[in-house]
């Protein structure tokens, strides 16, 4: 039986972790390389990095910060947020991420996603798609969640699927920041669709939500942030319950 995965997710505005409720009123949740210490320390199985905002000056500031965090975890990290060409992955990749994570610049050049895959292998591919429920329909969303698009969410992963991606990282806009629960019913429905493995994200507010994706949805890995972040929700406890409901998890 392959492992379940925990992956804490830190949102990066101007060199700080922020963390806020479906996509708005964001508020600092501390240093990003400091809370990746931590939490390589507590047991998480990868960590994932969104440049939410990725300024003009992203590349350098990203750079750095992808250095800084090779140096103090030994445990798979993932980056994103204003990667639009070969180039940049290239260079985030080299600085020491271990994969890389691509949203609004896969919608506008699904391209990219092949090139991607052709370069460094599908295994460093992990697309990152925000969905929220629109008249009736899962609508894929860009730029940090602030422009909705007329794709639907299931047509774009299996797209995205056939050009090469590695993983799917699927956030449930209206989930986000609630600490209401995943969207199960969307991430189960999906999942039975993938042969890639899924990533759910958006609504973690107690350690029986984590067990309820995995065994209602049997998604690969569990995101979240705010409940890790504010210590109300530490990796240990949560793998000791999961665990004790007989899923498997690295301790």
């Amino acid at each position: 039986m392959v492992s379940k995965r925990i992956i804490p997710c830190l949102d990066v505005k101007d060199g700080r972790t922020v963390k806020g409720v479906n996509f708005v009123n964001l508020r600092d949740a501390g240093d990003p390389v400091e809370l990746a210490w931590q939490y390589s320390r507590q047991g998480a199985d990868e960590l994932v990095f969104l440049d939410i905002t990725a300024t003009n000056e992203r590349r350098k500031t990203m750079v750095e910060l992808v250095k800084s965090v090779a140096r103090q975890v030994n445990i798979p990290f993932t980056i994103g947020g204003g990667i639009n060409e070969l180039s940049d992955a290239d260079v985030l990749l080299n600085s020491g991420a271990d994969k890389i994570s691509i949203n609004s610049a896969a919608v506008r050049n699904p391209d990219l996603i092949n090139e991607l895959a052709a370069a460094f292998g599908k295994q460093f591919v992990v697309i990152a798609i925000d969905t929220k429920y629109v008249n009736g329909k899962n609508l894929v969303h860009l730029n940090g969640g602030r422009i909705t698009t007329e794709l639907e969410t299931e047509q774009w992963i299996k797209e995205v699927e056939d050009r090469g991606a590695g993983e799917i990282l699927l956030t449930s806009m209206d989930h986000d920041g609630t600490k209401a629960g995943f969207d199960t019913n969307l991430l189960k429905k999906i999942n039975q669709t993938l042969s890639i493995p899924l990533i759910a994200s958006g609504g973690a507010g107690c350690m029986q939500h984590f067990a309820d994706i995995f065994l209602e949805a049997n998604v690969d890995a569990a995101l979240a942030a705010s409940v890790f972040h504010y210590g109300e929700i530490l990796i240990p406890d949560l793998k000791r319950e999961l665990r004790k409901q007989n899923i498997e998890v690295r301790l």
